[in-house]
């Protein structure tokens, strides 16, 4: 009876396991056969388990989006993991629909589950009426006046980065000029930014000298970006029951985590000690949303969420705030320093336009320019548009239905049998992908040198874009409706501060053939080198020292 017993307790888990795992895969197998976009035209799949996936992971560039929906028209079949059915549109009018219904088109709950394991629930991962409560607690503390606040801190970062690239020419010796990873520079400038102006908090990053700064190694250990796909991460997704399993990776991970909780926890009660000893020195009635001064995000953010002019129910909890601590530093780290590193590489692919740019800079009389002072170099802006525009970060973002819709489109489509749409039917399941950084650069909108680098253009860009449903710039780069980028305005000052300060000081080439620069595939696109995989991602650049005499 005993070992009948010891027999059977597995056998049932084994059970178990085996029901839950077959009811997941319910949806991917009958998805093969019922999904509403199977008679749309698309490209065919390379793999029953990745769909269309590695293939554009392994290609080195990131044209596939640009080609399929060249080919097959503006709404196209593709495959995603189990070879899945998705929607791929460029349809303006499809898209702005997607976008502007937040409630019935919310991302992956599988992205979503692995995502809030390592952030927690913080806005960029929360649906429905919790996102809206942080985003409505959230929202002043992006506002114009609290970004003008901060940005002395974006230019006193951008001119430390100045002196340590400066520093690194000088050892040289005589040259005026340093082979430099201008990539890894910027990361650092903007995870400095962001500790100081998200948290005040100094990571140091920027500090050659000194033992490692304990969150920052927290943050690259959770972060790290593997070279091939993640296959048993993103398995933990769609099966949680996967979690059981543990690798070095998921230790790591956790260990991570912890000093992440706890110097965020403890960020979080100094602050609140902070507000509290403030308010009484004042004798007020208690905290009030306009009565009080603060510069970073988390002290706006819990002022706002500790005011007494606010009802109890709207508040965020403690875990809540506490989630925004890591959502920060993604959203405000690795973006901007990205898209600043594309900027650069750009503008070594165009010597007129770096030139350009930098007489109109060197217009301005002081290094430390105002927010106001950035925002009025006319250049400078169509610089910055048009790297977001074709150097997109972040290259494409998918929503998934939550119930049976039906989706306007600008013009109607034919499917493979030759039958016209003139909408587009979606079940519950249903998975949309976006493709911000293909519309950004669409011929059909921006013109036959939609995929060149050109600012000229934003002196007077062609009347179609205006149907690109974007938050900024007639561009989907911060997205648009509801879930648009609350933090657009800071990265746009930021980056705008960091090319004020470089281009300034430097003249920049690029050390490598062009075509040794190839794309790595990521929630962010980084450079990395065909020719020394094993170096990670960078960008070299030969950095010279610019001569104003």
């Amino acid at each position: 009876m005993g070992l009948w017993v010891l027999v059977k307790v597995p056998l049932a888990i084994i059970l178990v396991t085996l029901a839950s795992v077959l009811w997941k895969l319910r949806p991917f197998v009958l998805g093969q056969f019922t999904s509403p976009f199977l008679r749309f035209r698309g490209p065919p799949s390379s793999s029953w388990l990745f769909g269309q996936v590695k293939e554009r992971h392994e290609s080195g560039d990131d044209y596939a989006y640009d080609r399929w929906l060249q080919e097959y028209g503006p709404v196209v079949l593709i495959r995603g993991f189990f070879n899945m059915p998705r929607l791929l549109t460029s349809d303006t009018r499809a898209i702005n629909h997607v976008l502007t219904h937040s409630a019935e088109y919310q991302k992956p709950a599988q992205a979503r589950r692995t995502l809030s394991r390592l952030l927690g629930e913080g806005v960029l991962i929360t649906e429905g009426d919790t996102h809206r409560q942080q985003r409505r607690i959230m929202n002043p503390a992006f506002g114009p006046s609290q970004i003008r606040e901060l940005t002395e801190i974006f230019v006193e970062k951008a001119v430390e980065l100045r002196d340590v690239w400066m520093k690194e020419i000088s050892d040289k010796g005589d040259s005026d000029s340093a082979r430099i990873n201008v990539m890894r520079g910027l990361s650092k400038m903007t995870l400095d930014v962001i500790g100081l102006a998200g948290f005040n908090y100094e990571f140091h990053a920027l500090n050659p000298v000194g033992a490692p700064n304990e969150l920052a190694k927290a943050f690259e250990d959770i972060f790290v970006v593997p070279d091939k796909i993640p296959v048993l991460r993103i398995m933990r997704g769609f099966f949680p029951i996967l979690d059981l399993i543990k690798t070095e990776e998921t230790r790591r991970i956790d260990r991570a985590l912890a000093v992440m909780r706890r110097i965020g926890s403890q960020l979080i009660a100094e602050k609140k000690a902070e507000i509290m000893r403030e308010t009484s020195e004042k004798k007020g009635d208690g905290v009030g949303r306009r009565s009080l001064q603060g510069r970073d995000l988390l002290t706006l953010l819990i002022r706002a969420n500790m005011a007494t002019d606010i009802p109890e129910n709207q508040r965020l909890s403690d875990e809540d705030v506490l989630a925004q601590v890591p959502t920060f530093l993604v959203a405000g780290h690795e973006t901007t320093s990205t898209a600043t590193t594309w900027c650069l590489y750009a503008l070594t692919q165009a010597p007129d336009v770096q030139q350009k740019l930098r007489e109109e800079l060197l217009t301005v009389e002081t290094d430390n320019p105002t927010m106001d002072e950035l925002m009025a170099l006319p250049y400078l802006d169509m610089v910055v548009r048009e790297t977001l525009r074709v150097h997109t970060p972040v290259p494409e973002t998918i929503r998934v239905a939550t119930k049976e819709d039906v989706i306007p489109l600008d013009r109607p489509f034919t499917d493979k049998d030759g039958q016209v749409h003139e909408n587009i039917q979606v079940s519950p399941g249903s998975s949309i992908v976006i493709p911000i950084k293909a519309l950004n650069r669409s011929k059909e909108l921006w013109g036959e040198d939609a995929h060149e680098f050109r600012p000229k253009r934003w002196e007077n860009p062609p009347e179609a874009v205006s149907s690109i449903p974007g938050v900024w710039g007639h561009m989907l780069t911060f997205l648009g409706g509801p879930r648009a980028c609350i933090g657009y305005r800071f990265s746009l000052v930021e980056m705008k501060a960091l090319i004020f300060t470089l281009v300034r000081a430097f003249e920049f080439e690029l050390a490598v053939s062009p075509s040794d620069i190839k794309l790595m595939p990521g929630i962010v696109e980084r450079p990395r080198l065909r020719s020394e995989p094993a170096q990670g991602n960078q960008m070299p650049l030969i950095v010279r020292r610019y001569d104003r005499a």
